[in-house]
């Protein structure tokens, strides 16, 4: 859904890395030199953004509000 503002596991803040990981992505970097060049050392912060999966996009496409007041 939203990535998490910080770990579940250590508590370390994640939330700020999203962005600047998908930005190395795009670059070419792989996905264990994007976190290490964002400082990313612990295996359950690299876990919090590498397994995060995006889904507030496609959330906001099916807003109920929107389908009652088409009706």
């Amino acid at each position: 859904m939203i990535i998490p503002v910080r770990c579940f596991s250590c508590g370390k803040v994640v939330g700020d890395l999203w962005e600047r990981y998908l930005k190395l992505l795009e670059e070419g970097h792989s996905e264990g030199d994007a976190m290490d060049q964002l400082g990313c050392k612990r295996y359950c912060c690299r876990r919090m953004i590498m397994t995060h999966v995006d889904l507030i996009e496609k959330l906001l496409r099916y807003n109920p509000a929107e389908r009652n007041r088409n009706r």
